[in-house]
């Protein structure tokens, strides 16, 4: 049966949405020589205006859910493109550091509200049956975002002005909203719980603590002291919140959720495989950049291409879950994603740049596949009401995800340099970074492998199946 129209244009209008802001929290990377030396200040303390961002989006993402069922889907998502665009418009109007952070911490409270409200518009508005092919669409961005910022920063900078890197965002963010006020539906809760204010500040305080130490860990651009105190700050405001969201009636972030076995592993999986995945980004470019002396431009040339690979996926993984069903996807899958990840470490002085892409193309092909069966099975067992607050858990823990992967490739790192009684980092402190990550992400294996053997049947078209048919099939 032919999906509506609505199907097709709603995805690509959240995917839009979702690449301008995954793109611009990696993008200003490459150009922060570039605008330090226009602001009149160093390099080291523009790293502020990455941390903000950080810090703005970790803090706002608990708070998406409510915000959604209170407002609506629609007003929610278009204010969001519209504070997005405005923080935009801030940074590259910006003749200070100060206006210049204040500008950043704007565009984080709106990609806050982006991700979140726009899983929930896919989900809320699309009928299960579709969901794969609709989430197969909005994945990319995630995929693409963060491998393509630095190059494309680079480029821009290069060849027009840092400024274009934000104003670029301005006219792509009229259209959306536009479009978003044309198709997006604007559901909403007629009656939604009372605001959770307590939950708030501690699920806030312990997202941005740890997501912030974590990443700042991995730059290591902030004293250790005050690196460990984020991270104990923010273990503590996690632990205070357990407590809370025990007590309280309807907690911001809903921890019940947990008991469904689908959610469970989209969340915990989910969060072991995305460490490889996030310190992916993080670790190629230094690799081709230090190790192979190649430009930013160039290298980002080269890890395209495992985005690419995600592209070329995306038509088949409606297919392939519905032949092999979404356990036996998320199992043997992790394993083949893993494999590869953990084949940059054949990256070698006189490898052939053809088989580098082979490998990062075929990754990014698994890896696209592996992402999408994550993101929809987590909404499996979830009844409408709570919705919201499942897109809120699931971009949390994303976000603590991917910069544990950081913090963790960054230390590999620092640890082989260590052991080699080197400070100069060179193409041989690579290979155990990216075997590392690689066996942490397949070690989601032994979360997936307590799936039930029909688990999202319906999200992937399929007749639920027995216990000895899944094994059947497994031999």
């Amino acid at each position: 049966m032919e999906s509506p129209p609505s199907d097709r244009i709603v995805p690509l209008i959240v995917a839009t949405a979702l690449f301008m802001e995954n793109m611009d929290s990696t993008v200003i990377a490459t150009s922060l020589p570039a605008i330090a030396q226009a602001l009149g200040t160093n390099p080291l303390a523009l790293k502020l205006a990455v941390t903000s961002y950080l810090l703005s989006l970790a803090i706002c993402i608990p708070a998406s859910g409510w915000t959604a069922d209170r407002f609506g889907t629609r007003n929610v998502f278009r204010a969001a493109i519209g504070v997005f665009v405005l923080g935009s418009i801030g940074c590259a109007a910006s003749h200070s550091l100060e206006e210049f952070v204040l500008a950043r911490i704007v565009q984080g409270a709106g990609g806050a509200m982006m991700t979140p409200v726009g899983r929930l518009i896919m989900v809320r508005s699309i009928d299960k049956r579709r969901l794969v092919n609709a989430m197969s669409l909005v994945t990319i961005p995630a995929l693409i975002g963060p491998i393509c910022g630095p190059p494309l920063g680079g480029f821009i900078t290069t060849y027009a002005s840092w400024h274009w890197i934000f104003l670029i965002n301005v006219p792509i963010g009229l259209v959306g909203i536009v479009m978003v006020s044309r198709f997006i539906p604007n559901i909403r809760v007629e009656r939604p719980d009372p605001f959770d204010y307590v939950g708030f500040l501690l699920s806030g305080c312990a997202i941005a603590g740890l997501a912030f130490g974590l990443s700042a860990m991995g730059l290591e651009f902030l004293p250790a002291s005050v690196v460990a105190s984020l991270l104990c700050g923010g273990a503590i405001s996690a632990l205070a919140y357990l407590i809370h969201a025990k007590r309280a009636p309807a907690p911001i972030l809903d921890l019940s959720l947990f008991r469904l076995p689908t959610f469970r592993a989209s969340i915990f999986g989910g969060f072991l495989f995305r460490l490889g995945i996030g310190a992916l980004p993080f670790l190629l470019p230094l690799l081709l950049q230090i190790g192979f002396h190649l430009t930013p431009f160039q290298s980002g040339l080269i890890t395209f291409t495992t985005a690419l690979g995600s592209m070329f996926m995306k038509a088949a993984v409606a297919s392939v879950l519905r032949h092999f069903g979404y356990r036996n996807v998320l199992l043997y899958n992790a394993l083949i994603s893993s494999a590869f990840l953990a084949a940059c470490a054949t990256f070698v002085q006189g490898m052939p740049f053809a088989a580098m892409i082979a490998i990062l193309l075929s990754g990014g092909f698994f890896r696209s596949l592996q992402f999408t069966s994550i993101n929809t099975i987590a909404y499996a067992e979830i009844e409408p009401a709570k919705m919201s607050r499942a897109t809120a858990m699931v971009s949390a823990a994303q976000q603590l995800s991917l910069s544990t992967g950081v913090a963790i490739g960054a230390l590999v790192v620092e640890l082989t340099l260590r052991l080699r009684h080197s400070t100069t980092m060179g193409i041989n402190d690579f290979p155990p970074a990216f075997l590392f990550v690689g066996l942490l992400s397949a070690s989601a294996v032994f979360i997936f492998m307590r799936l039930p053997p029909d688990a999202g049947a319906e999200l992937a078209g399929r007749k639920p199946e027995t216990a000895s048919e899944s094994t059947e099939l497994a031999r």
